[in-house]
């Protein structure tokens, strides 16, 4: 119940103990103490409201949100920290000891998991970044400053992109996997082998395509025999989780072959395969006022690849879309309307191989769709 509805409650009870002609105007003592307890009752029927709903996925948020994953097998994933290798060079044969730093231009920290010796000159360890969150996903070639400089160490730089760094998963994403994971209790059925890897906390999304005919299929998978596509995760786990949900005689197919062994000590060969990348590409013409920014351009690129997903002009990496994820192209146009001074839009998307167009961009149920700023063009001359 509602303030007003308690209040008009309250007054009709008080006119029929004291009269119609009771007055509890706004400003009467007795209005005024009726609408002072019609207003914490108001309060006490909306927390009474939070605890009913905090039992129902669909209307639980935050710890009560959190309470709910563990009937089927989940929790919430939290903030994740990037991972990734740099090479160090310098005077051959030292060593540099683990907690060796090293920064991006714009400062944020990375720190060697392991010692290196620099045998020839140069060397190349693990680094994870210091503080979790999407803000350590950089580009290669963006990791070379040296937060601790030695005399042995003479430069640093990341050959490949750091990557796995995310944010705290937030309610609606924790939601879409609940539903994604229902079935997780179960074994050897599509649905539990695909919740199984979804309960990793790692694991962006995952998606299982079988083969149930008797011949090869046109993807060349063999008979009787599925392959899952899994983004993100580390391999040897995701191997090892197939091989505990899949049915018994189901041959798993994929590019990454692991060897797993199961609780008898038997050694298993288990394959998957990684998300095909589908590179977008974007061209946008913007109408601008005065209220646009004189980096105006630079910001619709970020806010087009922070939707899509994949590495801005900074070297900054986003997740973006989830796998088989199509790209939405309203959901473009409100990517770009969400910098200041936008008046009206002209937006053409499409991959990289293809054409462009004004329509949607179907991602297949195994691949990613990811762009980079050098396939984002932008003019705002108009």
């Amino acid at each position: 119940m509602r303030f007003d509805d308690l209040f008009a409650q309250m007054e009709d009870k008080a006119k029929e103990a004291f009269g119609d002609t009771v007055n509890t105007s706004v400003r009467s003592p007795l209005g005024i103490i009726l609408r002072i307890f019609a207003w914490f009752l108001a309060i006490i029927w909306s927390t009474a409201e939070d605890v009913y709903n905090s039992g129902y996925i669909p209307t639980a948020t935050g710890n009560n949100l959190d309470r709910l994953g563990p009937q089927v097998g989940i929790s919430r994933t939290l903030a994740q920290w990037a991972t990734g290798e740099v090479r160090i060079t310098g005077t051959p044969g030292y060593v540099v000891p683990a907690g060796f730093r090293a920064a991006t231009a714009s400062g944020v920290v990375f720190e060697t998991l392991t010692d290196v010796t620099l045998i020839g000159g140069s060397g190349s360890v693990a680094v994870e970044a210091l503080e979790a969150g999407s803000g350590g996903n950089w580009g290669a070639g963006m990791i070379t400053v040296v937060v601790n400089p030695v005399p042995d160490v003479f430069s640093v730089t990341n050959a490949a992109p750091t990557s796995g760094g995310r944010e705290k998963e937030t309610d609606a994403e924790f939601r879409n996997r609940f539903d994604q994971s229902v079935a997780g209790g179960g074994a050897a059925s599509v649905d539990a082998l695909r919740g199984a890897l979804l309960r990793m906390p790692s694991v962006r999304a995952a998606t299982i395509i079988e083969n149930t005919r008797m011949t090869a299929d046109s993807a060349g998978r063999p008979p009787k025999s599925f392959e899952a596509y899994v983004l993100g995760g580390d391999e040897q786990e995701i191997a090892q989780t197939i091989l505990t949900t899949k049915s018994g005689g189901i041959e798993p197919h994929g590019v990454i072959s692991k060897q797993v062994e199961d609780l008898s000590g038997q050694i298993h060969t288990i394959k998957f395969s990684r998300a095909a990348e589908v590179a977008i590409k974007v061209s946008v013409a913007v109408y601008k006022n005065d209220r646009y920014p004189a980096d105006g351009d630079e910001q619709v690129r970020s806010a087009i690849i922070r939707y899509i997903g994949g590495t801005d002009a900074a070297g900054s990496y986003y997740n973006g879309l989830s796998m088989g994820s199509p790209v939405v192209y309203t959901r473009l146009i409100s990517a770009v309307y969400s910098v200041e001074g936008v008046e009206d839009v002209v937006l053409t998307v499409g991959k990289v191989a293809g054409l462009q167009g004004s329509s949607n961009v179907d991602i297949q149920p195994y691949e990613v769709a990811q762009t980079t700023a050098a396939h984002i063009e932008v003019v705002s001359d108009v």
